[in-house]
């Protein structure tokens, strides 16, 4: 049986991969040092032989017994939230930790898949994004925490590719959702179903005319694992192109959820991207890949999901407690 290691394994996107490896029949190691990932996402994985699990930060050195064919890096804050709050560590776990990792594909003669993000474009003057596109980046500001860390770690990438010869992969990902998700951690959706949940106001930063494209979790998963299977070396947009602006989302977000709160306003976050949208013309040119799952039917799922949390769940701080984990 092959093997797989993923990083940030307790996390949204990395136990949907897990749950996907298992599937296809892989051996999967989970990697997590817990700081925003939650053991609730993977305890359903504990009873499967297949499965066994690291409490580690990967931005120390990593080592793993036993052979590795594949490595996913997703070990990362992706809210702005948790990244605002813990930089540094943000900032370490795509270098340093991307290093260790590359390090130990390098040794393990392994397959290595960097998640990257569309934050790469920054706040786009091109528009949808490519593949091509350099970004628009404030590298100083509170954002660039996050933003840059995500570049260097391509960077570094293709340069293990180029001067050692790795297998590497890079997928850019787009605004992803579906079940797992934390709420409150800053993101459109969570923040928004909370919300209502809750019967508070929605809140909109600026006058809601930004852009969001969201990719549901199945379909993002999906071109992850096709992504990994290719012999494509250089970065591929993964997300869907279907568009729409934050005010007209929250609105979409009150139909569903039957309530009847306001939308009121706040002011946009500084280096806040006004446009997101991936083209995806090279991910179903090498990967066949496109999104399958309409915003309605995944939002149904999401929803479901988050109506089962319990009340501690509804109402707990937005705000994760990071205080004892020491930033150096």
């Amino acid at each position: 049986m092959e093997r797989v290691l993923i990083t940030g394994a307790a996390g949204f996107l990395g136990s949907h991969l897990c749950d996907r490896f298992l599937e296809e029949g892989y051996k999967v190691v989970g990697m997590d040092n817990l700081i925003t990932g939650d053991m609730k996402n993977i305890s359903h994985l504990f009873q499967d032989e297949y499965f066994e699990f690291y409490h580690h930060d990967v931005s120390k050195f990593v080592h793993v017994p036993g052979h590795l064919d594949y490595i996913l890096h997703f070990a990362s804050p992706a809210s702005p939230i948790d990244y605002l709050k813990i930089p540094i560590q943000t900032l370490k776990v795509s270098s340093l930790g991307t290093h260790n990792l590359l390090g130990l594909a390098k040794a393990k003669n392994a397959r290595i898949l960097i998640a990257s993000t569309s934050e790469v474009y920054g706040d786009p003057l091109v528009h949808p994004q490519t593949e091509s596109y350099y970004g628009n980046v404030n590298t100083i500001g509170p954002r660039g925490v996050y933003d840059e860390a995500k570049r260097f770690q391509e960077a570094i990438t293709m340069a293990y590719h180029r001067f050692h010869g790795l297998e590497t992969r890079i997928v850019r990902i787009f605004n992803t959702y579906g079940p797992r998700m934390r709420l409150n951690d800053g993101r459109v959706i969570p923040a928004f179903i909370g919300q209502a949940l809750r019967g508070e106001d929605l809140t909109v930063f600026g006058d809601g005319s930004q852009t969001r494209s969201f990719c549901y979790v199945d379909d993002q998963v999906d071109g992850i694992f096709r992504l990994l299977h290719s012999d494509y070396a250089e970065p591929v947009n993964i997300g869907n192109p279907h568009e729409i602006s934050i005010l007209d989302f929250a609105k979409e977000i009150i139909k569903l959820t039957g309530t009847h709160q306001k939308i009121v306003f706040k002011p946009l976050p500084k280096d806040d991207p006004m446009q997101r949208q991936p083209d995806i013309s090279l991910a179903q040119e090498k990967l066949g890949w496109s999104p399958k799952v309409d915003r309605t039917e995944g939002m149904k799922s999401t929803y479901t999901y988050f109506k089962s949390l319990s009340k501690e769940e509804l109402h707990a701080s937005e705000h994760k407690d990071f205080s004892k984990h020491n930033q150096k």
